[in-house]
This record gives C-alpha cells, sequence and structure tokens, in this order.
C-alpha cells in the first residue's frame, strides 16, 4: 500500500527516489527473498539461485553505491534520500537488505583513507560495477568474540586476555594474516573482499586491533558452509579462513593508534543503515497485518471491526513512526557530521530493532494460527525481527557501549552546520 509520510518538505526528487526503491523493493526484493527463505543455506548461494539475479538488478539500479561518497561514483544521497531508499528494502527483505550494505564495507571504508593507491584498487572498481561481481563483506566477529569486539568502554577491551582468533604481524612491506571470523559474517562465503577486523597487539587486547582491505580470492584464504538459521535465510553468513595471507603494508587502513575512532565511524554507519531497515520491517508488520483484520471475518465481522483490534493496530502503526522519527533524526545527523556522535546511532537501532520486533511478534498475535503457518508473510517477518536483536551487535552491548559515550561526553555542545 502507499504508506503516508508525515514530511511534507519532500521534493519531487526525494519522492522519485523513493519510488524507485519501492518498485525494486515490491518487484524484486521481497519474491526473491521469500524464495531464498524456502532454499537451504547452501541452495541460496548455488549457481542458478535468485540470489544472483537480485545482485545484478541491484547493481545494474546502482543501488550498492547509496552509501558511496559521490567523488567516487556513488549517488551522492542526503541522508533523508538514503533513509527513503533503507526503509522500503526493509520493508522487502531485512536479509537483502544487509547483503547489499555490506558489499559496500571495504570500499565505504577506503574511501575514508582518500588514499589514491586504495581509491584505484578497492573503491572505483566496486562504484562502476553493474553486475553484482564485486561484493564485499564486514568480518569482524569471531568465533570466540562477539559483541565484546565492540565493548570499547569496558576494562577487558584493552586487557592482554582478550586473544583475538585472527592475528597479523608485519613481514617487511607486508602483513600476514593468519585465523578465522565466525560463520556469523554476513556475506562471508560469497564476497569478493573483506574489511576485516585483526589484532596487531595482543598485549592491549581489542584495543591493539587493526582495520585492513583483503581481497578473497588471494592465496590462503577459504570458506566454511554457508550458515542455516531460523531468521534472514535469505543473508548469507559463514567463515572465512585465513592462512599465511599476505597483503601489501598500505591495505592496512587503520592501526591501533586510530582504530577505535575508526571502529566507531563503522558502528555509526552500520547501525544507522539497521534502523532504517528496522523501519521498513516494522511497516511491513502493519501493512500485512491491516491488510489481514480487513480480509479476516471472526464473530461476522472483519478483524478491524472489533474494538480491541483497532487498538492494536494502531499500536503497529506508532511504532512504525518512532521508528521513522526516530532513525531519520539519528541518519541526518551523522551522515552530517565526522566523527559522528555514536549514542545516537546506537539509540536509533536498539530503539528501532526492538519495536519492530515488538511489532512482528503483534502480528503473530493478530494472525492467530495463521501466523504460525509459512502460508502467510508474519511468522518470516518474526524470525527476520529476532536476528536484529543480536545483529550488528547485540543490543545489551550496544546500550553499555552508549552508556559509556554519555559517562565520558554528557552534555555535548549544539553543533553548527
Amino acid at each position: 500500500m502507499e504508506y503516508f509520510d508525515i514530511n511534507m518538505d519532500l521534493t519531487a526528487e526525494d519522492k522519485a527516489i523513493r519510488a524507485a526503491a519501492r518498485e525494486f523493493a515490491s518487484k524484486v526484493m521481497r519474491p526473491i527473498s521469500l524464495e531464498l527463505d524456502r532454499m537451504t543455506a547452501e541452495e541460496v548461494v548455488a549457481d542458478g539461485s535468485p540470489l544472483w539475479e537480485f545482485f545484478r538488478k541491484a547493481y545494474e539500479l546502482d543501488f550498492h553505491t547509496i552509501l558511496m561518497p559521490e567523488f567516487y561514483g556513488g549517488q551522492g544521497l542526503s541522508p533523508l534520500q538514503i533513509h527513503l531508499v533503507y526503509e522500503e528494502f526493509g520493508w522487502a527483505s531485512f536479509g537483502l537488505s544487509v547483503q547489499l550494505a555490506v558489499a559496500c564495507f571495504p570500499a565505504y571504508c577506503a574511501s575514508m583513507t582518500a588514499d589514491d593507491e586504495l581509491v584505484d584498487t578497492f573503491v572505483k572498481p566496486f562504484c562502476e560495477c553493474r553486475d553484482g561481481s564485486i561484493r564485499g563483506c564486514w568480518g569482524i566477529t569471531e568465533p570466540e568474540h562477539g559483541s565484546d569486539v565492540i565493548a570499547v568502554g569496558e576494562d577487558y577491551f584493552s586487557s592482554p586476555d582478550l586473544q583475538g582468533n585472527l592475528q597479523v604481524v608485519q613481514d617487511g612491506e607486508e602483513w600476514v594474516i593468519n585465523g578465522q571470523k565466525s560463520a556469523w559474517v554476513s556475506g562471508g562465503t560469497l564476497a569478493t573482499h573483506a574489511l576485516l577486523h585483526c589484532q596487531m597487539d595482543p598485549s592491549r587486547g581489542f584495543a591493539g586491533n587493526g582495520l585492513c582491505i583483503v581481497p578473497l580470492d588471494m592465496e590462503g584464504v577459504s570458506r566454511g558452509k554457508p550458515l542455516e538459521k531460523i531468521g534472514q535465510r535469505d543473508l548469507n553468513q559463514g567463515e572465512i579462513y585465513f592462512d599465511n595471507v599476505r597483503i601489501p603494508r598500505n591495505w592496512m587502513i587503520a592501526e591501533p593508534d586510530f582504530y577505535v575512532p575508526m571502529l566507531d565511524m563503522i558502528l555509526a554507519s552500520a547501525n544507522l543503515c539497521m534502523a532504517a531497515f528496522s523501519t521498513g520491517l516494522a511497516r511491513a508488520a502493519l501493512e500485512e497485518s491491516l491488510t489481514y483484520t480487513r480480509q479476516r471475518v471472526q464473530g461476522g465481522k472483519p478483524l478491524i471491526k472489533h474494538y480491541v483490534m483497532k487498538q492494536r493496530i494502531f499500536d503497529l502503526f506508532r511504532r512504525v513512526e518512532t521508528c521513522r522519527a526516530v532513525s531519520r533524526a539519528a541518519m541526518n545527523l551523522n551522515f552530517n557530521i565526522s566523527p559522528p556522535h555514536v549514542e545516537y546511532s546506537l539509540w536509533a537501532k536498539t530503539q528501532c530493532t526492538e519495536m519492530a520486533f515488538k511489532n512482528t511478534h503483534e502480528a503473530i498475535q493478530i494472525w492467530g494460527a495463521n501466523g504460525l503457518t509459512k502460508e502467510y508473510i508474519a511468522e518470516k517477518l518474526f524470525r527476520d525481527a529476532r536476528a536484529t536483536l543480536i545483529e550488528d551487535g547485540n543490543n545489551e552491548t550496544l546500550a553499555r557501549h552508549g552508556g559509556h559515550i554519555l559517562g565520558e561526553t554528557y552534555p555535548r555542545r549544539p553543533i553548527d552546520f
């Protein structure tokens, strides 16, 4: 349905961008997402899978460059326009939305360096790609480490007791990488490049980490099997192994002294994407529930005519509008300043994922027993939403990190744009 936008200042360009995203979301993303959801993890990435059609069509329309700077070939969208697109994508498929977003992460972070060699090697080829053949992943999670990797404010973050599963040592003008990333790396078994978090100085714990870009066709790289999971089954995830993988020295884009600021910039951007996708997911639960209650008859009249159901539908609606207000405000702030105020991205991610989950949970209740069947989309929305409370840092850890930032910086001075 055509969902109303409370922003009365949308330009003709804003509306055209949203319309293009909505068409792609409804005609390409959602049908492919539903098809992939019924496949095994290995079938999702097999030759002939509709996933490859999704990549090809998304790249043809430049949707892979949404976050990329215009100077290097990105679309040059405003924060509001990015949100308009990502909300539509989240409505269609949370998993495919994440898949497309992480595809740009290596190039996105390389563009932050303004290093000509990195730009020529990683950024421009990605922006110019039109067939989906260049795909990135975000290699941060490890078998023995999850959200502790981002727990910057905790004492243990700098403890030598925190030994990473992926280590890197310098050998002349090269870095040598050994270890692995966990099965939760989004795009792990299909990516061509990785934005890789690696431990450079174990004596400093994760404060001794670095950040590098690694083409995954290099000698010594291998992959695990695609991960089977209950939600976001259209999002490929899997392990990546590194056995004496050598990269040039300048492919290490952040060493320990700059690692935490770089981590904050990445985390701020990733969490904003999650918040925008969650807005779309919450909206999908509302729209599908409203359609169902208009059609389903109980007690001799459609469900929507029952007093209690009207209240429940309104609760879904208010969460969507709250998600939209929160995520747009945070995106407008942190995509306009550098360094970002990370706590606002954390606020948006935690708030919006929790409200999206509540909406999908309520949708199951509204459908009743029908909500538990694969005949209807409600159960898929619920499964996808459950993953978001853990994805990109579980919400408890993100809240703790946000509290640490507030303890160090509150109150902030106004920003002069």
